[in-house]
């Protein structure tokens, strides 16, 4: 019988998880030729999600979890739970419901054809999303697809079904800095696009502050694309004719007036630009350094605490 893996990462989700678990029981009762298992990820949760996991997984065999030792993030606990799956599909779908599970027999019709390697969701709008938030978030997906070889297509959500060798692919790449929405479109493969109207949260707060979201945008940039490095030797570059057309420019009217040269705000103005463009470029070098660093260092992408997964399992 076919297997599919639903990977559910979770941090500080007491309350949406029993609410998500009644919604994906629903939805794998309706699909009664398919096996499921699911791999709730606690990325160092601090309320009880983790013994809400538990709870779960002693009334069902298919429940597994994973607990890490702190929180890693959520790239980590995608990672881990693809590692840890066992079936012939993964899912992976954030555990607010704003992933609805009723799409999966979709999915699994449109993947099992044999056409598709992935099946993905994409947002048709940001209703109910903060208007600067959503301005930032379109802004950015246009900016990231102009700098990068790489689409990212403007809504996509993380949710999505794939086949086992795509997975095995993405895991292939076992980098420290990670930015799935670009590493599912990198490693290729036959994709569908699923289109669905925006859908609030079932219960909770969520973990994503816009300068959590901002940090992470930065992380796709660095990792897709070298552009802003081409973009601090081209600012190098006009700024050095623009200042020898200055500097010609100051010894004609010299010449012509006299006594025009002279003036600090003139040259305070032209420090400040200069020396701005500078820590600019320097700290987009920065950047990239450092994420150089941190993949030297090869530190584990994530530390588990405690499972119920045993190898044989896998």
């Amino acid at each position: 019988m076919t297997m599919i893996s639903v990977i559910v990462p979770c941090y500080n989700e007491e309350q949406a998880i029993p609410i998500f678990y009644r919604e994906i029981i629903k939805t794998a009762s309706e699909m009664p030729n398919v096996s499921f298992e699911f791999i709730f990820v606690n990325d160092g949760s601090k309320d009880e999600t983790e013994n809400v996991i538990r709870a779960l997984a002693e009334n069902d065999d298919r429940v597994k979890y994973i607990s890490f030792s702190r929180n890693f993030g959520k790239e980590g606990a995608m990672y881990a739970g693809m590692q840890h799956s066992s079936g012939d599909f993964i899912v992976i779908m954030d555990v607010d419901l704003q992933d609805p599970p009723a799409l999966i027999p979709r999915m699994y019709d449109d993947i099992k054809s044999g056409n598709y390697d992935c099946i993905a969701t994409r947002r048709v709008n940001r209703s109910g999303e903060a208007p600067i938030r959503s301005a930032f978030a379109r802004a950015f997906y246009k900016l990231i697809n102009h700098i990068s070889q790489t689409e990212i297509v403007d809504g996509a959500r993380d949710f999505r079904m794939m086949s086992r060798r795509m997975a095995d692919s993405i895991l292939s790449m076992c980098e420290y800095n990670r930015f799935s929405k670009g590493i599912f479109s990198w490693v290729g493969f036959n994709t569908k696009w699923i289109g669905y109207e925006n859908i609030n949260r079932s219960a909770g707060e969520t973990k994503w502050s816009f300068w959590k979201l901002f940090k992470y945008s930065i992380d796709g940039i660095v990792g897709f694309s070298t552009v802003p490095l081409a973009l601090s030797s081209l600012m190098g570059i006009i700024l050095f004719f623009v200042s020898i057309v200055g500097i010609i420019f100051i010894i004609v009217r010299q010449l012509l007036y006299g006594g025009s040269a002279f003036g600090w705000p003139s040259m305070i103005c032209v420090i400040l630009l200069v020396g701005g463009l500078q820590l600019l470029s320097i700290g987009i070098l920065g950047q990239y350094l450092s994420k150089t660093y941190l993949e030297t260092k090869r530190r584990p992408l994530y530390i588990i605490k405690d499972t119920n997964i045993r190898k044989d399992d896998k």
